[in-house]
């Protein structure tokens, strides 16, 4: 594989893909592998996994990986010398989540004025609002501030920045956000700016970061990451919360609801509410 850039793409039928992806997670080699995965034509149950790797291990890793998958189709592309984020980024729509509007700046002049808008601009972090799990965390959260409001909240693995954004449009006294990716850092600060939030980010792994401990307990932990680190940091993540507060856990398969949920269910949580999008699940767990 040359280290030309390059996007890994497989079609197949849903139950194939599923158990690819979950394949993917699984491996420790493919950790920190960047993959999307959609259902592409319903009537015809064709389903497709995108991958783009960032080092050619990766991509070979990735290639064999999904190899092993008879039913699926799985092809290699090079990618061509061009600004391919703000070419997808320019065609995507705005995105409506409950009273969440989520837009870039080439549909600013879309947003609604009975909405809570929302300026999400990605560069090269995730989190745009297109993606299953951010749509899911955010109708969660907006069935959950119908009841009560909560006044701190921690983001884990936080992207552009866009849960405790729109956290703190929404009356959250204390709004904090981690990643381990420096760039998603920078960008979610430029975001915060860019909606007049008062969210704050730090670069850190895990819950340790002293902003993280000092600005605790929460009331509402947001955690849309993969399946692997919600599992290790269940624990952390009930620390992190009040008696009583609220997780919104999402970035896992529907396959994968049962591991983790076995997770924080063993810890003392209850599952509040699961939602559905596509082949993800975005989960709602209360601390007792």
């Amino acid at each position: 594989m040359s280290e030309d850039a390059v996007q890994i793409v497989a079609r197949g039928p849903r139950a194939e893909a599923e158990a690819a992806a979950a394949a993917i997670d699984a491996d420790p080699m493919l950790e920190g592998a960047t993959y999307s995965i959609l259902e592409e034509d319903e009537d015809r149950d064709v389903w497709r996994i995108d991958a783009f790797p960032t080092s050619t291990e990766e991509a070979d890793g990735l290639v064999a990986k999904l190899g092993g998958f008879e039913r699926l189709k799985t092809v290699v592309e090079k990618l061509a010398d061009a600004d391919w984020l703000a070419m997808a980024l320019s065609g995507l729509p705005p995105v409506r989540a409950g009273r969440f509007f989520v837009y870039g700046a080439h549909d600013k002049g879309l947003a609604p004025t009975n909405t809570v808008n929302l300026r999400i601009e990605a560069g090269a972090a995730f989190g745009t609002g297109h993606h299953g799990t951010t749509v899911g965390c955010l109708f969660a959260y907006d069935t959950l501030i119908k009841a009560r409001r909560f006044g701190r909240v921690l983001d884990v693995g936080c992207g552009t920045g866009v849960l405790a954004i729109a956290a703190a449009r929404t009356g959250s006294r204390v709004a904090v956000g981690t990643d381990i990716d420096g760039p998603s850092v920078r960008i979610a600060r430029e975001n915060a700016e860019l909606n007049g939030a008062d969210a704050r980010f730090v670069l850190a792994s895990g819950l340790g970061h002293r902003l993280v401990r000092a600005s605790g307990p929460y009331d509402l932990v947001f955690a849309n990451i993969l399946a692997p680190p919600l599992v290790a940091l269940a624990q952390d993540i009930k620390g992190a919360l009040k008696p009583g507060g609220m997780a919104i856990l999402s970035g896992l398969l529907r396959t994968q609801e049962r591991r983790v949920l076995a997770a924080y269910r063993s810890r003392g949580f209850r599952l509040v509410r699961r939602l559905h999008r596509d082949a993800w699940a975005t989960l709602v767990l209360q601390r007792p």
